[in-house]
């Protein structure tokens, strides 16, 4: 789907961007205050709100490639019809939440448009950089949620595509017995 890659580069870089750019301003700001003893009065709060972005971006973005750690032994001991209800209903709930979160977020963005109030240190709308940007992830979710449901409905899917920490550090146990046996076989 062409429209699906241009989103996932956007998604891609968009947090890549606010990565590099977050870690550019908090190495000039300690330089500037270590070394020239100044700094930049609204760095400290950029950083913050650019570090709220990454999250914001980041669980839609996790949920799509499966980094979310998730607490599902339960739902691997059922059969896969069982599992797909199970799973259909944590989506149900995540997309309540979305929702929920949504409208406050809506709610939040109109008051702080109507009141005009902006950042402390920054002459940027608060609520540009706190309400857009929460309706925008919670969207994004939403919109992630939706299309997992859709593949639980058409059997592409049973669940959530999660981290499995137990199998990862099991299989990373066993190369680190494979390396010290091979290097103890090599003196």
């Amino acid at each position: 789907m062409p429209g699906s890659t241009f989103m996932n580069r956007l998604e891609e870089g968009s947090i890549t961007f606010l990565m590099a750019a977050t870690t550019l301003l908090v190495f000039v700001e300690v330089i500037l205050r270590f070394v020239f003893n100044t700094g930049m009065m609204w760095a400290q709060e950029l950083t913050l709100h650019m570090a709220a972005w990454m999250v914001i971006l980041g669980a839609p973005y996790g949920l799509k490639v499966g980094s979310h750690i998730g607490i599902d032994a339960f739902v691997r001991t059922l059969n896969p019809n069982a599992a797909r209800v199970v799973t259909t209903l944590a989506i149900l709930a995540g997309l309540a939440y979305c929702g929920l979160f949504g409208y406050g977020s809506w709610i939040y963005a109109k008051k702080m448009w109507v009141t005009g109030i902006e950042l402390e240190d920054m002459n940027i709308p608060r609520w540009l950089a706190h309400g857009a940007m929460l309706l925008l992830g919670f969207t994004l979710l939403a919109l992630r949620l939706l299309a997992l449901l859709r593949k639980v409905i058409t059997g592409e899917a049973t669940g959530f595509s999660l981290t499995d920490e137990a199998k990862e550090s099991m299989e990373l146990a066993e190369e680190a017995k494979r390396i010290s046996k091979a290097q103890g076989a090599g003196k």
